[in-house]
């Protein structure tokens, strides 16, 4: 299983990714050993995600979410979907 996610962090920014351990990577974000960005945007809170049976699906809707607005990522995490 992969996942898509959204974290909001502390200066209120959106941050996504994806990965095949959810937990794990929540862990190394909350650790600041994650992403460049979010480590000095501590603390950081799962806001959304999806799963995905492949890496493949996930990489592509992680690319897909990064391109949109601020606004349209507000509403997808709004909606839950």
């Amino acid at each position: 299983m992969c996942y898509v996610y959204i974290l909001k962090c502390s200066d209120n920014t959106l941050y996504t990714g994806w990965t095949v351990n959810l937990e794990k990577r929540l862990s190394t974000h909350s650790k600041g050993k994650g992403a460049k960005y979010t480590r000095c945007r501590l603390p950081v809170e799962l806001v959304y995600f999806e799963k995905y049976l492949d890496k493949v699906s996930a990489q592509k809707r992680e690319y897909e979410i990064k391109q949109l607005t601020r606004l349209k990522k507000l509403n997808l995490i709004e909606r839950g979907y």
